[in-house]
């Protein structure tokens, strides 16, 4: 009776491991959206000398969620930014123009011609 069982000699070998010491390091990640903005929002907030519960109050959100919005863990929608945003007395393009800066000067300048010449084409 002739078994199925593979024997050791049949077996493939495992791929060898890769030595992630020899890779290169990949570039700094680009900072998400959400993190930006909530940077943006605690900066504006702390310039108004503000706490957390004052500016939260104003916009009808808690505390907590505008300390996760401000530590870039949430992803709120746009009424609860336009909330914050009114509320830190900013509207929302000076808002999006902060962020907007504050990502193209934490982008690498190699790769900003790119990014905008893909963004015109996708405009056009």
């Amino acid at each position: 009776m002739a078994s199925s069982i593979p024997q050791p000699s049949s077996i493939s070998p495992l791929r060898p491991a890769i030595d992630r010491t020899a890779l290169k390091p990949s570039p700094a990640r680009e900072p998400l959206w959400r993190q930006v903005l909530g940077e943006c929002l605690r900066d504006l907030r702390q310039q108004r000398g503000e706490k957390l519960s004052e500016t939260a109050g104003r916009a009808g959100v808690s505390p907590q969620y505008l300390s996760e919005m401000e530590r870039g863990v949430k992803e709120p929608s746009s009424e609860m930014i336009a909330a914050v945003a009114g509320a830190l007395d900013v509207t929302l393009v000076d808002l999006t123009l902060a962020v907007a800066e504050s990502l193209r000067s934490a982008q690498p300048s190699g790769s900003r011609g790119a990014v905008c010449s893909a963004a015109y084409a996708l405009a056009a």
